[in-house]
């Protein structure tokens, strides 16, 4: 069996496609999007989080840190990136789970285990497993494993993906997905390549060919005034060519904001929360949902 490094997997959600879901989240990303609601996804690697208003004060991570990386200054507990040898011992000897390792390594069968504890919510709800991330999709072996058990159980598949990959990752996938929750987050490239890092001419692509062979998608648009507001119009207009294919319109939230704060990063993005009563008027405008 394949491994995944995945970050969390979620039980019960009902905001990741059809019916009550498990959503499975893959650690690992080809985009760099300011506002991103996960920031412990980005990178493939383990990392450490640290709830600082967790911490008890307690010293037991210095203590036991080969490296001498944590300390205390006023009252302030600090990691020092540049000492961390991300051995972790520190986030095993956390009697108040201030410390946290974030991903791990794990098998497909064992995942497809846990998704499986969930089989008789996914009949009653018509809802099944979504795998995210990051970017699920980079993880093309683990992905294809999971994906194939899935259907020789008749369990739904949803792959939340930004399509920032090659094609013959979905030509792998096609056949198995049953659907693909599909985000476009700008349609102008240098709009796109500032708000992420990257230009968006190959995930515009590979949408125009995964539609083009018949693919089950839905469009998801993150909203972020400051980034992408001038954005919406474009899309639609994009869109219309495809008037079989949902878009919904996922606006910006700050919770993730804590997350950033966790990492250590001292970049936390900052946008205006747009109000409902704007998002709905967006939604009706463009034909969102």
């Amino acid at each position: 069996m394949a491994t995944a490094n995945i970050f969390n997997i979620q039980h019960f959600s009902v905001h990741d496609g059809p019916g009550v879901r498990t959503v499975v989240f893959f650690k690992g990303c080809s985009l760099h999007c300011l506002w991103c609601h996960n920031p412990e996804s980005i990178h493939r690697e383990k990392e450490i989080m640290l709830y600082s208003e967790k911490c008890i004060g307690c010293m037991a991570c210095a203590v036991s840190c080969p490296a001498g990386a944590h300390s205390f200054e006023n009252g302030v507990h600090r990691i020092r990136k540049e000492k961390c040898v991300r051995c972790f011992t520190c986030c095993e000897e956390c009697y108040a789970d201030a410390l946290v390792s974030v991903g791990e390594e794990r098998n497909t069968y064992e995942i497809f285990e846990e998704i499986c504890r969930n089989e008789e919510y996914f009949r009653q709800s018509h809802g099944g497993v979504t795998f995210s991330g990051g970017e699920c999709m980079l993880q093309q072996t683990a992905l294809i494993e999971l994906l194939t058990l899935c259907r020789e159980r008749k369990i739904h598949t949803a792959i939340d993906t930004a399509g920032n990959v090659p094609w013959e990752y979905f030509e792998n996938v096609r056949g198995l997905a049953d659907l693909f929750l599909y985000d476009i987050k700008a349609f102008d490239s240098e709009v796109h390549r500032a708000c992420t890092g990257s230009g968006n001419e190959r995930i515009l692509d590979n949408f125009r060919r995964l539609a083009a062979a018949g693919a089950k998608i839905i469009v998801r648009i993150p909203y972020i005034p400051e980034c992408n507001g001038t954005e919406l119009e474009k899309i639609s207009q994009f869109l219309k060519d495809y008037p079989e294919i949902r878009a919904e319109l996922l606006p910006y939230h700050s919770m993730g904001n804590s997350k950033y704060h966790a990492l250590m990063n001292e970049n936390v993005f900052s946008a205006t929360v747009p109000d409902k009563k704007t998002v709905a008027e967006l939604k009706q405008k463009y034909h969102f949902v």
